[in-house]
């Protein structure tokens, strides 16, 4: 990629925005085409897709603009209806790429499955039978899929958790723990642990209940920093330091009140989502990974962290569970996804949660930004503004003259807008 830097970006129409996205990524225009309501999925490809299909239903698609992570230039797809976090995505990237951008990684691949065993006279007992048996049940689990172990995946390590109080008393949880590659790794997961199930039940002579992954992906971790000059942040009447600092101190907000840290997570999941959905991932899977994790330590709370180095610079770090994948779902089957990976120049799972989780931090940032400063309103808005304006009615240039007087007013409400365009229409 030539670079992420496209100034005046959002001033184009959308097709130009379009090719000029392809020509910095380095790829054929018509290979963005699927991002064409026209061209992405059908009507056939979503019937096949779920059950009951009556229709598609649609989500702007944006490009956020500016990453640098791990010193590759990166466009970034985004599939979101709210206004604002393109933008703040972008602009937050443009101020880390004065610190060096984005630094990303991801821990290996691994998901965990969970056979829950019941019916037990000793577990104590089982779990040790389980434990002598290990290598012989890491074995089975590798023949679920030949495939994926010739790629190097498959099982890696066998846990066993005794539940000492329940509703239903005592009972066994065998953790399979199972190297997916470049999958999201749910159905490769689910196949080991049906696979395991009759064997288990023979080892120890339980009843073997539930056989499913866990969404809490705490194995597969994706983290990333960003250093922030304290000159960059710097607008208007608001100095650097003060910026900086008033960032920190609504990040210690959110890290000791659970009621902050639920909407601080959220801005980081509005840049994490509207990633993985372009992209055909598991939103939901991936929301419930993020929210068990956020309060691991028995009380919910924030997900990134921002303090001040040495050189009163902002610092930022998140790390998150990030199960994606870039092969098999709607990854392979929605055209728009295929699209989306290969404009990021994505070959790998890792290297796309690294980009996901990058995206999360920058949005992060932007909310924290603008509630230290001037407010999230302000911004935010002034971008509704314009959704308020096609909702009251306006169409075409009118869109724009109404939402700039919407913002003039401090008013963005569809009957502000409505009886706007009803005294225009009356002085014509």
């Amino acid at each position: 990629m030539k670079t992420s830097r496209l100034s005046g970006f959002y001033k184009l129409a959308m097709e130009e925005r379009r090719q000029l996205a392809a020509q910095s990524a380095g790829v054929m225009p018509e290979e963005t085409a699927p991002f064409l309501p026209a061209n992405g999925l059908s009507a056939v490809e979503a019937d096949h897709m779920i059950e009951n299909a009556v229709g598609i239903y649609s989500l702007p698609l944006g490009i956020a603009l500016n990453f640098l992570i791990n010193d590759r230039e990166v466009l970034v797809p985004m599939a979101i209806e709210e206004p604002s976090v393109v933008a703040g995505a972008s602009f937050m990237a443009k101020l880390a790429r004065a610190g060096g951008g984005f630094k990303a990684k991801v821990s290996e691949p691994h998901m965990i499955g969970q056979i829950q065993v019941l019916d037990l006279t000793d577990l104590r007992r089982a779990k040790e039978i389980l434990i002598e048996h290990k290598q012989e049940i890491l074995s089975i689990a590798d023949q679920a899929d030949p495939v994926l172990k010739k790629l190097g995946g498959g099982s890696r390590d066998l846990e066993i958790n005794i539940i000492e109080e329940s509703k239903i008393g005592a009972f066994l949880v065998v953790h399979l723990i199972y190297d997916v590659r470049d999958a999201m790794g749910a159905n490769a997961v689910n196949t080991a642990c049906e696979k395991l199930a009759p064997q288990i039940e023979s080892l120890t002579g339980g009843r073997v209940h539930l056989r499913i992954l866990s969404n809490l992906a705490d194995r597969r971790i994706a983290s990333v920093s960003t250093r922030i000059p304290v000159g960059t942040l710097a607008f208007g009447d608001y100095p650097g330091e003060k910026v900086r600092d008033g960032i920190i101190e609504a990040y210690a907000f959110a890290e000791i009140d659970p009621y902050r840290a639920a909407t601080h997570n959220k801005g980081i999941m509005n840049g994490v989502d509207a990633v993985v959905i372009a992209t055909g991932n598991d939103w939901r899977a991936i929301e419930a990974g993020a929210h068990a994790y956020a309060v691991r330590s028995g009380r919910y709370t924030s997900l990134s962290t921002w303090t001040a180095n040495s050189d009163g610079d902002l610092v930022g770090a998140l790390e998150i569970p990030m199960a994606v994948g870039i092969i098999g779902g709607a990854t392979k089957v929605h055209p728009t996804a295929r699209a989306a990976l290969h404009l990021m120049g994505v070959t790998s799972a890792s290297q796309l949660a690294e980009i996901i989780v990058s995206v999360g931090l920058a949005q992060n940032l932007a909310a924290l930004r603008a509630l230290a400063t001037e407010g999230i309103q302000r911004g935010h808005m002034s971008l509704h503004a314009r959704q308020v304006a096609v909702a009251a009615g306006a169409s075409g240039d009118m869109i724009g003259k109404l939402a700039t007087q919407l913002v003039i007013d401090k008013v963005i409400r569809v009957d502000h807008a409505v009886e706007i365009l009803k005294s225009w229409q009356q002085k014509k």
